[in-house]
């Protein structure tokens, strides 16, 4: 059994594998290479980070407001609230997905650089292009180490809110709104640590995109 399993691990990152250089290959007739590809994950990496930090921040709001909340209210106050956990949830999910990108492009980007600096015959070029190579290299790995970092707070914030929007499901009362009360001030902190993170992910991304169409100008 487990021979299979390893067998067709091996057939589906072949045929992975093959979709990915049939979508370069594509790619390439229309003037687009891997380099622009990158480009484009990181933009995409970056503007779902965006978009979460203020499903987050829209989210801690929710959480503030319940608080406020009393009798009749509390049912309403939990739907808002299960909505804009699930939001943020969804916005965390898409972070991963794009940052899981950048990493394969960027894999796929330097093994050609490596392949194709072993082909060249002047030195000169040649060291000069592993330089690049290795700089670009850094900056990708920099870049993200950090989004990674501010993906990694993203869980321990879900965990927190999913906590507390079951446990206002379980206790749509005055103890529970109570309850909540006495962690509001642990979420704001992490919501804020979460935020500046994603800020400063977000300002490494923008970086490394003006540094990448800088190069080729």
């Amino acid at each position: 059994m487990r021979t299979l399993h390893v067998v067709a691990f091996v057939v589906l990152a072949s045929f992975l594998g093959s979709c990915r250089s049939m979508y370069y290959s594509t790619m390439e007739q229309f003037g687009v290479h891997k380099r622009d590809i990158l480009v484009d994950r990181v933009e995409e990496a970056r503007d779902a980070q965006s978009e979460a930090k203020e499903e987050f921040k829209s989210a801690l709001e929710a959480f503030q407001a319940v608080t406020g909340f009393q009798g009749k209210e509390l049912g309403k106050a939990y739907e808002r609230l299960n909505d804009k956990y699930e939001a943020s949830a969804d916005k965390a999910k898409e972070v991963k997905e794009r940052i899981d990108s950048i990493e394969k492009v960027a894999g796929d980007l330097f093994e050609e650089w490596d392949e194709e600096i072993a082909q060249m015959q002047n030195a000169d070029y040649r060291s000069r292009s592993k330089k690049l190579l290795t700089d670009t290299r850094d900056r990708s790995e920099e870049l993200v180490a950090a989004m990674r970092k501010a993906e990694a707070k993203m869980k321990p914030v879900l965990a927190a809110f999913k906590d507390h929007v079951l446990f206002l499901k379980h206790n749509l009362n005055a103890q529970a709104i109570a309850s909540l009360k006495g962690e509001l001030d642990t979420i704001e902190d992490s919501v804020a640590a979460l935020v500046f993170d994603m800020e400063k992910s977000i300002k490494e991304a923008n970086e490394f995109i003006e540094q990448m169409d800088s190069a080729k100008e």
